[in-house]
């Protein structure tokens, strides 16, 4: 399935709230004592099959691409300032 060319992109509030409650989850699963890589990685794979419902194969390549590029130049340990 591709994704539809007339869905607008969501909005910044969209993806706020998407990201508080993607946070709260992370919370939760840390306040289970769910390791970090375990999190990550049922988050990453959660991920990747909701794109797989609505971008081509193409698109996922393309973001995964970023991601890898972003860690690559630094720019995903830069994001964490304090926190690293």
């Amino acid at each position: 399935m591709t994704i539809d060319p007339t869905t607008p992109e969501p909005t910044e509030n969209q993806l706020s709230h998407a990201g508080a409650v993607t946070d709260k989850a992370i919370e939760y699963m840390a306040g289970q004592n769910i390791p970090p890589l375990a999190i990550a990685s049922a988050l990453l794979g959660g991920a990747v099959t909701l794109l797989a419902h609505h971008v081509s194969d193409a698109a996922i390549i393309r973001i995964l691409g970023n991601a890898i590029e972003g860690v690559r130049s630094g720019d995903v340990r830069r994001t964490l300032g304090d926190r690293a």
